[in-house]
């Protein structure tokens, strides 16, 4: 993670993105949700037998469809839910509690993008499977589990000792509940758990997705073209200026002023993500003074 993937060291950025409000994503996609919610049942053909109206019809999960060119389902689904109120209830509360947490460590920007992608990825996986394994009547699918595990994952592996309540009961560091729940929906996907209508093959891909996204440093915003970015290009990034006395200042820059820069910079990401992991209680004197000399130089910047 570069010290200008992070929202404070940013320009401001340009396009969409200046409508985005910080750090409160997560809260609008929960709203959005619910309201959706609410118009899939206004909208449903029939109440009383539970029979889906055009609102779900337009933009559920079909693979069928998908295949045909409908792409957007592969989103849409993802901001739909069942009638049961289980079933929104449950991945709101779990976007509520981690989603917040990421979206602080990564910022505001890089959470939506990860979260829609993620939402993408699981549904593609659930495509994959019917088309695989059901290609005569591919089913249909809905719901944010697929992107709100991908979530669960990336803050589980921050804070894999965080200790969670199993079943509202059971005290396990959360990188168990996270494991326990991986291998539940492996078994549903095998067979084991026949008879739910549970879209395992999405929780898979939503899984697998935030592993990989921790696991390999990706950052969804760093795959956009420099035109369509919802973040300042790369060559118009400010570089931390570095203050020295004039006496001192030749003699540095002979001696290599970019790299103290670069090697300040390095420090900083090192420091972060250890605050990010165990917080900021865990820091040496030494992390101390980094974090204070960074903030130095970067004050300095914006002068």
């Amino acid at each position: 993670m570069g010290v200008y993937d992070r929202d404070y060291y940013r320009n401001e950025p340009g396009g969409f993105a200046r409508w985005v409000p910080t750090n409160r994503v997560c809260q609008w996609l929960i709203g959005i949700n619910i309201a959706v919610f609410i118009i899939q049942l206004v909208t449903r053909y029939n109440p009383q037998l539970g029979i889906a109206g055009p609102v779900t019809e337009w933009l559920d999960l079909k693979p069928d469809r998908v295949i045909r060119g409908e792409i957007w389902r592969l989103i849409t689904s993802a901001f739909l839910h069942d009638q049961a109120w289980q079933h929104i209830v449950f991945n709101m509360l779990f976007l509520w509690w981690f989603g917040r947490a990421v979206e602080e460590l990564y910022g505001s920007r890089e959470f939506l993008a990860t979260y829609l992608v993620a939402a993408a990825v699981s549904s593609l996986a659930f495509c994959i499977q019917q088309w695989t394994m059901n290609p005569g009547k591919p089913a249909a699918a809905l719901g944010a589990s697929g992107a709100v595990t991908a979530m669960l994952v990336i803050y589980a592996m921050h804070y894999p000792t965080q200790t969670v309540y199993l079943f509202f009961v059971i005290p396990v560091p959360i990188i168990v509940m996270v494991a326990l729940y991986v291998v539940a929906d492996a078994i549903g996907l095998m067979g084991g758990r026949a008879g739910e209508s549970v879209a395992f093959a999405a929780h898979l891909g939503g899984a697998a997705f935030g592993f990989l996204y921790f696991r390999y440093h990706w950052r969804v915003m760093n795959w956009w073209p420099s035109r369509m970015s919802m973040r300042p290009r790369k060559f118009n990034r400010p570089r931390l200026k570095v203050y020295r006395e004039p006496a001192e200042e030749d003699t540095a820059l002979a001696h290599g002023g970019h790299e103290e820069v670069n090697e300040l910079e390095e420090q900083l990401d090192s420091v972060l993500e250890k605050v990010a992991r165990l917080g900021k209680s865990s820091l040496t004197d030494k992390e101390h003074r980094i974090l204070l000399k960074a903030s130095e130089k970067y004050k300095q910047r914006r002068k």
